[in-house]
């Protein structure tokens, strides 16, 4: 029993590990032979070969059944999005709080909204058309150039009074701030039934007043051209309808809980699992 735990030398291990390695007696490399080794290594070299080919296969028929214009499926999101800028988030959700007199607290909105508005400006939308009609704009072909679908030109100048060439503070001194509600895209959504969907913004509690408002442009209407979105491979240029909102006449140094939905057939904004369907809600307080 003794001779079974005795322990190995340092060099009786370096010898066995030798041993091990390559034994002269045997022609064995780590425990096994030459024609051995070359067999498993065909094996393996077989085997990853067919499993690369067949996940190659399985991924050439994937990308063979995909349109690349659409997604296959679409039934998750039947009504749009809506998101605000500025989009600054606190404890309570999207807030807007600055004092009227005090650049410093106001500044970092109109920044953002300039930023935002980059994409709208002229030459930002050069590539795009000039759409009149009041109604869907259905492309059938890829007629525009490089094989892709128009899109109608959203300028700047369109938010009028909100655009931020006349008043680039965007009325936050003036303690009637400018806000820009957009849209997300729905690729080959129809909103609004032949109706152009609107903006309506209200006070969420009753004991404040009516809200005294102006859209733009006019009505706070999503015009139909817009409309549908063939996806970003199709519409690369493409730019999301804008409406600006501005609020002439919230009571100071009081924070007003304030909700804006898109209204139109089509558009559902009583989802209770995502608060952002359809609608957005913000809070906003304009201190002396």
């Amino acid at each position: 029993m003794a001779a079974l735990h005795e322990k190995k030398t340092c060099s009786q291990r370096m010898e066995n590990f030798r041993h091990f390695l390559w034994n002269e007696e045997t022609g064995q490399l780590m425990g096994r032979t030459l024609i051995n080794w070359v067999w498993i290594s065909l094996y393996y070299v077989a085997f990853y070969v067919v499993m690369t080919g067949l996940f190659s296969l399985a991924i050439y028929s994937l990308m063979r059944t995909l349109n690349p214009y659409a997604p296959d499926y679409q039934d998750r999101l039947k009504s749009p999005g809506v998101t605000l800028r500025p989009d600054v988030y606190g404890e309570g959700g999207i807030e807007i709080y600055y004092n009227a007199s005090d650049k410093e607290s106001w500044k970092k909105y109109v920044a953002t909204l300039n930023n935002f508005l980059k994409a709208y400006n002229t030459s930002a939308q050069q590539a795009n058309i000039n759409c009149t009609s009041d109604k869907y704009f259905f492309q059938k072909s890829f007629h525009c150039p490089n094989h892709t679908k128009c899109a109608c030109k959203f300028t700047t100048d369109m938010l009028e009074n909100c655009s931020g060439r006349d008043d680039s503070n965007f009325g936050f001194p003036e303690g009637k701030p400018c806000l820009i509600i957009k849209m997300n895209r729905i690729i080959n959504f129809l909103p609004g039934n032949g109706t152009a969907p609107r903006v309506s913004c209200t006070a969420l509690h009753d004991d404040f007043r009516p809200l005294d408002l102006q859209y733009y442009p006019v009505n706070g209407t999503f015009n139909l051209h817009y409309f549908p979105y063939y996806g970003k491979k199709a519409q690369p240029t493409y730019s999301n309808p804008l409406v600006a909102v501005q609020f002439l006449n919230i009571t100071r140094n009081t924070e007003v809980s304030i909700v804006c939905r898109v209204i139109g057939a089509g558009i559902t904004s009583d989802n209770p699992h995502d608060p952002y369907e359809g609608k957005v809600e913000f809070k906003l307080r304009i201190q002396d």
